[in-house]
């Protein structure tokens, strides 16, 4: 069975050989091992891969590395996919957000390997600026100054390909010459081609446990998407929430719709970005967000 470690070890010759020792006295053996340098003195924080016998649980695990001089354990069940060598992780990962923007929480959750849903337990966040919007990733371990540097590397990237996006598809219209016109509704705003329906932007009831928030439900068409309608009906459906006196405008999706980041970005609008699971959510606060002319 594959373990993925964490722990502080103090930096000083001979440690990491005394850890070695003690694992191979255990029969476990060392798969990987990822040093992130701390400051000039002080532990170091080492990421291993040990492989144990399936007799060998969690606090076994913890109680063979904190033997070996080992603090702040966290020993975590892992998949042969931890074994992948970390400099082609981090080349995939810059092709993957170059070819695809928007696929950034979902790229960085997997590239720092942050926990899926983490709500049960503490948790660790890196949070990461695209633009005005906020990314959130999770996990149990800690993140080190070394991840959050390339972290800060990997967004730096994201912002500059989705400012080249947005640049070229500045002058991009809609074509055919079909005029899409938008309608705010009491709790909704629409876009209308010919009278057609093609997208809409609905607040959904208030929920009592957060009575200044508003969910919204947006969707636009198929055959009307990468159009701008979008950008366009979540910036009035923010606006008519704030007129009706919401302080936060709450977007649920699933964690790889590759639409949301953009849109948010697009609108002008600042966010918060989280992943959870299969679900993505974004919440954009409403303050600074003019209210809808009535």
């Amino acid at each position: 069975m594959l373990w993925r470690v964490r722990t502080n070890l103090p930096d000083r010759p001979g440690t990491l050989a005394g850890l070695a020792r003690t694992c191979g006295e255990a029969g476990v053996d060392i798969r990987r091992i990822q040093v992130f340098p701390g400051s000039t003195v002080g532990p170091v924080t080492d990421e291993l891969v040990l492989e144990a016998s399936d007799g060998l649980d969690e606090a076994a695990i913890t109680a063979l590395v904190v033997g070996a001089g080992g603090d702040r354990v966290l020993a975590l069940p892992c998949t042969e996919a931890a074994l992948d060598d970390q400099p082609t992780r981090y080349v995939e990962a810059a092709r993957a957000v170059i070819a695809q923007p928007a696929s950034f929480p979902d790229v960085v959750a997997r590239l720092f390997d942050a926990a899926a849903d983490v709500d049960g337990g503490p948790a660790d966040v890196m949070e990461l600026r695209v633009g005005d919007v906020r990314v959130q990733v999770r996990r149990p371990a800690p993140f080190t100054p070394t991840e959050r540097e390339r972290g800060l590397a990997m967004a730096a990237l994201v912002s500059d390909v989705l400012g080249r996006e947005r640049s070229n598809g500045a002058s991009r219209r809609i074509g055919a010459g079909a005029t899409v016109t938008y309608a705010a509704l009491e709790t909704a705003v629409q876009a209308r081609v010919d009278e057609v329906v093609v997208g809409e932007a609905r607040l959904l009831p208030v929920s009592l446990d957060a009575p200044g928030t508003r969910e919204v439900d947006l969707d636009v068409d198929v055959s009307w998407q990468r159009r701008g309608i979008g950008t366009r009906l979540l910036g009035d459906v923010a606006r008519l929430a704030r007129r009706i006196g919401a302080e936060e405008l709450l977007v649920r999706t699933r964690a790889d719709n590759q639409a949301v980041m953009p849109m948010v970005l697009s609108a002008g609008m600042r966010g918060r970005i989280r992943m959870a699971g299969d679900e993505l959510t974004v919440r954009i606060p409403l303050r600074d967000v003019r209210p809808l002319a009535g």
